[in-house]
């Protein structure tokens, strides 16, 4: 059986008293597309930045693609194959839609391939990533020009930029309309037949259930569910988590 792309091992972190996580053990296989939910305060931004290297865990370990990747930076992280987009997009906003994707492909894409890409190579990257999310037409486009819809788009280009072998997507939905949720979703599976792996952190439970195709829940900082999302949110637990019973 291959290795997991992303194996989570007895995670646990800590803010003085407070346990943040305890014990989380978590595995996605290449190509999986993983759903990450749970009440505020459940432990899933603190996994998260645990996973990407904002935050070093005290206990257990992350490996990815094969490696410990314990005490790395998030940077370094990112050079390995691992990338996030946030909930709040923050491009930079006196740079077109274009050359925010250039800065990816500059100093994170030319890490990894260890060869520097030719200014050719790098526009061709560009026209083809704000093609893959819809923005092609906006390329010259500064962020302040761009609807909510396209900010989250444009963050989820950044993050491809860096090409990733696993994307983390932070409520890339958050505040948009019905149909704008279905068109992040769509874009969202589009990227994961790409080969990219995707774990899904989001409050819109329509989206997540079309998307993923498992779920994981956590709840005060501990696992509670893993497995098919239609066996999870019948879960009692998980039911009893989010109604408060």
């Amino acid at each position: 059986m291959a290795e997991p792309l992303l194996q989570v091992d007895n995670l646990g972190k800590r803010f003085g008293g407070f346990v943040a996580l305890d014990g989380i053990n978590l595995s996605v296989t290449q190509g999986e597309r993983l759903g990450l939910i749970g009440p505020n305060g459940s432990g899933k931004s603190t996994l998260v930045n645990c996973m990407c290297g904002t935050l070093q865990n005290e206990t257990g370990s992350v490996r990815f693609d094969g490696h410990v990747v314990d005490g790395l930076a998030a940077h370094q992280r990112t050079h390995r194959g691992m990338a996030r987009s946030f909930q709040l997009p923050r491009p930079f906003t006196t740079l077109s839609v274009a050359e925010n994707l250039r800065v990816p492909l500059l100093y994170t894409a030319n890490t990894r391939r260890g060869t520097h890409l030719s200014p050719a190579e790098i526009t061709a990257r560009c026209e083809e990533l704000t093609g893959l999310v819809g923005l092609a037409a906006k390329a010259d486009k500064l962020p302040r020009d761009l609807t909510q819809v396209e900010m989250r788009k444009l963050e989820l280009a950044r993050a491809m930029a860096a090409e990733p072998k696993l994307l983390i997507a932070d409520e890339a939905m958050a505040g948009l309309s019905q149909s704008e949720v279905g068109d992040i979703v769509e874009l969202l599976i589009k990227l994961n037949e790409r080969g990219v792996t995707i774990i899904l952190i989001e409050h819109i439970m329509r989206a997540v259930m079309s998307f993923s195709q498992r779920l994981v829940v956590l709840v005060s900082g501990k696992k509670i569910a893993d497995g098919k999302p239609d066996d999870v949110v019948n879960n009692p637990e998980v039911i009893g988590a989010y109604l408060g019973q």
